[in-house]
């Protein structure tokens, strides 16, 4: 995103009562990181409305400017560089393709985590309801977001246009299925037959490299109840971080060097 189209994002939650994230990709990366860590200390002046995602990739580099921009505890620092023991949740395994009751598929989608924990999102594209919605539509080459004005934030789950992005990225997504817990260190990701095509066809590097699997078994209301009893999405690791070498295990704090 330019400058100038993340002027226009802050600019657009006007009224919104909420944090103001800024997530990627990894944010550090950007080349005007400086310049955009000044837009939000401008345009957001409660700091604890600012809030930043980073594998920390470059935080040696802007330790000092991400301190005086994010409180401390608004800082997501996820670094994926550590050996711990981790878990993810697969997104590429499109339930439209696996879920043939589309009771159950569409049930698991109305209450789907991700939704429910964090959700609107703005990238080059426009507004999505979802971040993951948003990160497909970069990726597949969707039609785009709503445009960046004031109040797109405020849609419903029942106004049409609401739906027609649910309906579109929600049935290409996997977020909302308790699959068995995925390590986070494999050296490869699940997909469905058709994202797979998809991601074929647009020549993604970590399908090519062979990097992914298909998934293709059909996944019925039996597997939902057992695998549901054990399924913590969200919760990927038994500690949480805020900066680097510093941990929170279950309350209680790790500091390392």
């Amino acid at each position: 995103m330019d400058l100038e189209t993340i002027e226009k994002a802050i600019d657009s939650l006007e009224d919104y009562t909420g944090m103001i994230g800024c997530m990627g990709g990894e944010p550090t990366l950007h080349p005007q990181f400086e310049e955009i860590c000044k837009i939000f200390q401008e345009k957001i002046p409660d700091k604890n409305r600012r809030g930043l995602w980073t594998d920390g990739f470059n935080w040696n580099r802007y330790d000092d400017l991400i301190r005086e921009t994010f409180p401390i505890d608004n800082i997501v620092y996820n670094d994926h560089s550590s050996d711990d023991k981790g878990y993810h949740q697969q997104l590429l395994i499109a339930s439209d393709e696996i879920i043939e009751d589309k009771k159950l598929m569409w049930e698991l989608i109305d209450n789907c985590w991700v939704q429910r924990r964090w959700s609107p999102s703005i990238n080059i594209k426009g507004c999505f309801f979802c971040e993951v919605a948003a990160a497909m539509d970069i990726l597949f080459n969707g039609p785009g977001g709503w445009p960046i004005e004031k109040g797109w934030w405020n849609k419903k789950p029942e106004d049409p246009e609401f739906k027609k992005q649910v309906k579109r990225y929600c049935s290409m997504c996997s977020a909302s299925i308790p699959f068995d817990i995925a390590s986070s260190h494999s050296n490869f990701d699940f997909v469905s037959p058709k994202n797979a095509e998809k991601l074929k066809k647009i020549a993604s590097p970590k399908f090519l490299s062979g990097k992914m699997k298909i998934y293709d078994k059909i996944y019925t209301r039996g597997d939902y109840e057992r695998n549901v009893k054990n399924w913590k999405p969200g919760i990927f690791r038994d500690f949480y971080q805020h900066e680097p070498g510093v941990r929170i295990y279950h309350n209680k704090l790790s500091v390392t060097k």
